[in-house]
């Protein structure tokens, strides 16, 4: 085409070697337009990150203390078969309801 015409373009690939710097200056825009043409037509097959939402722990409860305590009087909870929570993502907490399976999963 007439518009690449004004770029100093070899016609072999050892032609290359033989251009210029000024050559190679004026060859920028359009190596750099070629290299996000092809980073955009390889990018729906590249493997996607997982998103890191959320990884924090304990979103809130008793988040002004350093270390959190709980002792709990195991009687009073009055379950026989129970797991307890260790992540503080219950919605049930102390007792687990598995909500870290979830958390996991998010945040790897």
């Amino acid at each position: 085409p007439a518009y690449l015409k004004k770029f100093p373009l070899p016609e072999t690939i050892g032609g290359f070697a033989r251009l210029t710097v000024s050559d190679w200056l004026r060859l920028l825009p359009l190596l750099g337009i070629l290299a996000l043409l092809g980073y955009l037509t390889i990018r729906p097959f590249l493997p996607k990150k997982k998103k890191q939402k959320d990884s924090l722990i304990n979103l809130k409860i008793q988040k002004e203390n350093p270390k959190v305590v709980n002792e709990i009087d195991i009687e009073d909870l009055k379950r026989t078969n129970v797991c307890y929570c260790r992540c503080w993502r219950s919605k049930t907490f102390p007792v687990c309801d598995k909500s870290h399976i979830k958390h996991n999963d998010w945040t790897g």
